[in-house]
């Protein structure tokens, strides 16, 4: 049986119960991004929400969703940072008690706002898939809610906001890009896209380090992909969800991948464009549109979405000059 679909009406319903609780952050046109690009970049600033990444409209909702009991016991969840931190920020607002497991590799300052947030961190495992496991072992034993950071219908339909945000300030655009991890954002602006605008190309990008998307559209079905280091560490999912590839496969124009290259040039063009440390997965879909992934879309109105900016000042300095040195090896070659 294959899993339900949102609708338009549930990503409605989560935009009026986050009200007031997750930021409007903004969205215009970048001329120094457009101009890099080939194509008119709308640029969706999603990393100014306050604990830095466009993950909290997922958690937020999936909290506001729980029973009474449920918040009363608390939550678990697994993750790579991001989701941790929407979840320890929003508990901590929303008096839910919060436990979070995390990968031993997990970006440090990510564990830390964990922690100052008031999350319980559990530190488990070299991966998230390992980090996943010790925490639905944890939710067992101790009766917590488990908010998975992206094939949870509640999280989908919180992070598909972020669509109805972008349609409102800038109805006219041709095409959405979107980064790729689990899905869950994607499954959501896809979601509220096609119900709203259905001519409007919905594209994913993910890194090639982590294709799982691509693979499970390759196969039919979700399936178990290798994953290697990555900038964009925080979309390094293994297997994409049975909700997210439903979601994908039914909305889902397009899947592309960029490399490593492309992700540091990318995180370089931001920062000279609009002086922001994004984080690798924050600028993924930036670096499609640079990279020429998306030719099929020179001189369009193109909404990208910028996710995330958790990332380690001594990470972003290296990535920062190595995509200087590559710029250099471009010019001359």
């Amino acid at each position: 049986m294959n899993p339900p679909l949102l609708s338009l009406d549930d990503v409605l319903q989560a935009q009026t119960r986050l009200a007031g609780g997750v930021r409007v952050t903004p969205c215009a046109l970048s001329a120094r991004l457009s101009e890099r690009a080939g194509m008119q970049i709308i640029a969706k600033h999603d990393y100014l929400q306050a604990t830095g990444s466009f993950k909290e409209r997922g958690a937020r909702h999936a909290l506001l969703c729980l029973t009474a009991a449920q918040r009363a016991r608390g939550v678990i969840a697994a993750s790579a940072g991001n989701h941790a931190l929407g979840l320890a920020f929003h508990g901590r607002e929303l008096g839910v008690p919060v436990t979070v497991v995390m990968p031993r590799n997990a970006p440090r300052v990510k564990a830390s706002r964990c922690h100052t947030l008031g999350a319980h961190v559990v530190l488990h495992g070299d991966t998230y898939d390992e980090a996943s496991v010790h925490a639905h072992a944890l939710a067992a034993t101790h009766g917590l809610a488990y908010v998975h950071p992206f094939d949870d219908l509640a999280v989908i339909a919180g992070q598909g906001t972020l669509a109805l945000e972008t349609l409102f300030a800038e109805p006219d655009v041709d095409a959405v890009v979107v980064p790729v991890g689990g899905g869950g954002l994607l499954s959501g602006v896809a979601t509220a896209f096609k119900a709203l605008r259905p001519d409007v190309q919905v594209i994913g990008v993910e890194p090639s380090h982590a294709a799982g998307l691509v693979a499970a559209r390759n196969a039919g079905r979700p399936v178990r992909t290798a994953t290697l280091p990555t900038l964009a560490d925080g979309l390094a999912v293994a297997q994409t969800g049975a909700h997210t590839f439903a979601h994908a496969r039914a909305f889902v124009d397009d899947v592309v991948t960029v490399t490593e290259d492309d992700l540091a040039l990318a995180l370089l063009a931001a920062h000279e464009a609009h002086g922001v440390a994004l984080e690798g997965a924050g600028a993924t879909a930036l670096a499609a549109c640079l990279a020429g992934r998306l030719p099929g879309l020179a001189d369009k109105r193109v909404l990208v979405a910028l996710t995330g900016c958790n990332i380690d000042p001594a990470n972003h300095a290296r990535a920062l000059t190595r995509a200087r040195v590559l710029r250099t090896e471009m010019a001359v070659a």
